[in-house]
């Protein structure tokens, strides 16, 4: 049975953040596309060796390689979580993070967790690890898919006993997804512009304004804030 944070069309799940994530200013400093190593090449710079296990294993399941469009394998998304947690984002620099704190706070109240969002995934990712391991027999990343589909599931409807301080674990995690998925391929992710191209979103092109509204598809690919076309 395909997992509710699934069932949907790729389209319909990315579409709300594609927009938003594609244009948005992250904190990772530019970095050049070409010549990046392939993913099992790639050193993490925060995650550990177990964390990145983690997250290459739930990133390809909120965004599967056998979808009509790229999965967030292909896309690198494993490689911005990592420089984001490394970054500013991971250290919380743009959030107010004096107390009190209110970690069971009513979560319309916004953030109240006195963890960053590093802080947040270190321990969201070994506490969930452990969920795993005591109820599927093993951590995440070496669970079948269906096991990891019931795992995340579980984790999405928060009924993994997160403590009050992780219960943005989830959320976290899926946002960056999305937003490793459609960022400039500069952070990291996105790789090869792969899912601009998909959506058929024109990058940083200068001026595409006559195209708005029309009833065809763009002509031209997409191209990334330094220049490279897809």
């Amino acid at each position: 049975m395909t997992p509710k944070f699934l069932q949907t069309s790729r389209r319909a799940f990315l579409g709300g953040s594609a927009a938003a994530a594609a244009l948005s200013a992250l904190s990772e400093p530019a970095l050049a596309q070409r010549n990046q190593p392939t993913l099992d090449q790639y050193e993490p710079v925060y995650l550990t060796a177990a964390e990145w296990a983690f997250v290459m294993a739930a990133v390809a399941r909120i965004i599967p390689s056998d979808g009509d469009g790229p999965g967030a394998i292909e896309a690198r998304v494993p490689v911005f979580i990592d420089r984001q947690l490394a970054g500013d984002f991971g250290a919380a620099s743009d959030l107010y993070m004096e107390g009190p704190f209110a970690p069971e706070a009513d979560m319309n109240l916004g953030t109240q967790s006195p963890l960053t969002p590093a802080e947040i995934y270190r321990q969201g990712i070994a506490a969930f690890d452990a969920w795993c391991r005591s109820e599927q027999g093993a951590a995440l990343g070496d669970l079948d898919p269906d096991a990891q589909d019931a795992a995340l599931q579980a984790l999405a409807d928060d009924e993994v006993g997160l403590k009050p301080e992780l219960r943005e674990f989830w959320t976290l995690l899926l946002q960056n997804t999305k937003e490793g998925y459609f960022a400039d391929p500069r952070h990291g992710g996105n790789a090869g512009m792969q899912a601009w191209v998909y959506i058929g979103f024109p990058g940083a092109r200068a001026n595409f304004h006559e195209w708005a509204g029309r009833d065809e598809a763009y002509p031209l690919g997409p191209v990334d804030i330094a220049g490279e076309r897809a």
